[in-house]
């Protein structure tokens, strides 16, 4: 047991409850990504009030043919003005639509760019508390949610607002009894739409939740695919994904019912009144209140309403859609991050020679709730030479290296490179200068030349020719079919475990690091390419110094000093022969663990 702590099986982390934002903070976030476009959209919603502006002069062009028509007049050159508002009216309109769905897909474009920064920021106990397919998912759909609300929503509720007002007005100027009659209707079933507006949040927020549980189960799938094929479990993870797949359809479904409602009870508003106004309003024409013509205008009018409430309804769904996704992007915006500091200036003299690593009575623990991984570790390694790493498994040998990367912080006590604390250090400095080879040698997806030069993409090709042939990969590169541009598959699948190892220290080393943390970074390798990596990292250990995890009696015997721990606490520190005669645990562990050698073996 290594100390490190489980990710959650939830998609939120530490199994907390999904952030449910309030109103206020839901429109400070909205703001926040509408603001750098505001301009654009104002000119989109100015196209589009053109547009209602012409809808409206429809009716009372409508009124005057009818009582032209009834004057025995003429009416082309109405009929020419009715044709020229709709065909202005609708261009206009048009370019208004394509204005704002331009400027939707920017506000999704610049959320997914801070985000993807954000989230490859992250400090690692961030990463290891939250599952990474959630992750991705509020990077991907949670964002397309927000293209809807940022753009359409403000502006349909803007407009629509407009539009509406605009329109009672001129319905209040033909005939107040009439309006009275439609307002009852519509404020009487718009109050009905409201209480379905929150359900419509619910269960999107449920469903994106249950979206991220999708890409979560499937990275974790993908992430171990020849051990899921190799256990027979295919038809149980497909029925994970498939009950989380599930899940979002029922909330989907659930949300679907609420819009539909709400959509349905903007239609019903409009038949109900115009059934009213059909009514009252034949009374009143009959009665000589009217004129015939300003109830088929009020009816012209009514009709025409059914676009601004459906815009108001519209807006308010996709708000209620749009919070819960807005939520979740602000809460992954919470999680903590990285401050990289200022990459030094070109001008700037960098540090040169080996670096030095002292640790001063660290403590640390991954978490509050679990126990203490280092008990006041202290060793110093003065550099440039080779300084081995040696305990039983969960001992916190690679949790040394953790701490000097500063993917976490000591909780006690401080770890010092060159003298200096690495919390004093700006991180693009500090890792600069370090060379790391993890434990599982991760290789990424793409060219090998791509995984080669991903520590130092301005290296030379002469630099990259001499650093394959110290990591005994010229062979392979020359078998490959096409060299070094060959596509290595997803994780260096295509690879065998020690060619990544090969290829995880050929990239260590391509970076020309000060100091060079090696975890077990020879565990899969054959004896002839160990023993040759062997003396390629002892002759880089006269000029750099390195740090290695060790298990195998081979590499511990050539190492200038050696950290024995144990339980989290340094135990003893010396050659291999010193601790062979002087430390029990090494000697039990030189004896058994390391291969069964002899001490002083090579």
């Amino acid at each position: 047991m290594t100390g490190k702590p489980a990710r959650s099986s939830a998609g939120t982390p530490d199994d907390k409850p999904p952030v449910k934002l309030p109103a206020r903070q839901t429109w400070r976030a909205l703001y926040t990504h509408f603001r750098p476009h505001r301009w654009t959209v104002a000119l989109g919603a100015s196209f589009a009030l053109v547009g209602t502006v012409s809808g409206l002069a429809q009716p009372l062009a409508a009124k005057t043919l009818v009582d032209r028509l009834g004057e025995d007049e003429s009416i082309t050159a109405i009929l020419l003005l009715l044709t020229a508002l709709v065909v202005v009216g609708t261009a206009i309109e048009a370019v208004g639509a394509y204005i704002l769905e331009r400027t939707a897909e920017s506000v999704v474009l610049a959320a997914r760019r801070s985000l993807i920064g954000r989230l490859l920021r992250l400090r690692l106990p961030e990463v290891e508390r939250t599952q990474p397919g959630d992750l991705m998912s509020r990077v991907t759909s949670d964002t397309t949610l927000l293209r809807a609300v940022t753009t359409q929503s403000i502006v349909s509720a803007a407009t629509g607002g407009l539009a509406f007002v605009a329109t009672v007005v001129m319905m209040g100027v033909m005939d107040a009894v009439l309006l009275g009659v439609t307002l009852g209707v519509i404020v009487l079933i718009g109050g009905c739409v409201a209480l379905v507006m929150p359900k419509i949040a619910q269960a999107t927020r449920r469903s994106q939740e249950a979206v991220g549980e999708i890409s979560t189960v499937l990275e974790r799938a993908f992430g171990a695919f020849r051990t899921l094929k190799a256990s027979g479990a295919e038809e149980r993870e497909t029925e994970i994904v498939a009950k989380a797949a599930r899940e979002a359809w029922r909330h989907g479904i659930r949300s679907a019912k609420w819009q539909s409602v709400a959509w349905s009870s903007v239609g019903l508003a409009v038949q109900v009144s115009f059934l009213a106004v059909l009514g009252i309003g034949g009374a009143r024409v009959a009665s000589g209140a009217i004129s015939v013509s300003t109830l088929v205008a009020f009816l012209l009018f009514l009709f025409y309403l059914i676009d601004p409430v459906s815009r108001l309804v519209e807006a308010a769904s996709q708000y209620q859609v749009g919070s819960a996704a807005i939520a979740r992007i602000v809460e992954a915006e919470r999680l903590e991050t990285e401050e990289l500091g200022k990459a030094p200036a070109a001008s700037a003299v960098a540090p040169t020679g080996p670096a030095s690593v002292v640790f001063e009575d660290v403590t640390f623990r991954y978490r509050d709730e679990l126990p203490y991984v280092h008990h006041g570790v202290s060793f110093a390694v003065p550099g440039p030479g080779m300084t081995a790493f040696v305990g039983p498994s969960g001992a916190g040998k690679t949790t040394v290296f953790g701490l000097i990367e500063r993917f976490y912080e000591p909780t006690g006590g401080r770890v010092l490179l060159d003298g200096r604390d690495v919390r004093d250090w700006p991180l693009t400095q500090l890792r600069a200068a370090i060379g790391y080879v993890e434990q599982d040698a991760p290789v990424l997806a793409g060219t090998l030349r791509e995984n080669l030069v991903f520590a130092a993409p301005d290296a030379t090709e002469e630099q990259i020719q001499d650093v394959l042939v110290r990591a005994r990969l010229d062979t392979l590169v020359r078998r490959l079919p096409d060299g070094l541009e060959t596509l290595v598959g997803h994780r260096g699948s295509k690879l065998s475990g020690g060619e990544r190892q090969r290829v995880a220290i050929a990239r260590a080393l391509l970076r020309r690091p000060r100091l060079l943390l090696l975890d077990e970074a020879t565990s899969q390798l054959d004896a002839v390419n160990e023993m040759a990596l062997r003396d390629v990292v002892t002759e880089v250990s006269r000029e750099v110094t390195v740090l290695v995890v060790a298990h195998r009696l081979s590499t511990v015997t050539l190492a200038d000093r050696i950290v024995v721990m144990d339980a989290g606490k340094v135990r003893a520190v010396g050659t291999h022969a010193e601790l062979v005669a002087g430390d029990p645990l090494y000697g039990e562990l030189a004896a058994t663990q390391f291969l069964a050698s002899a001490p002083g073996a090579p």
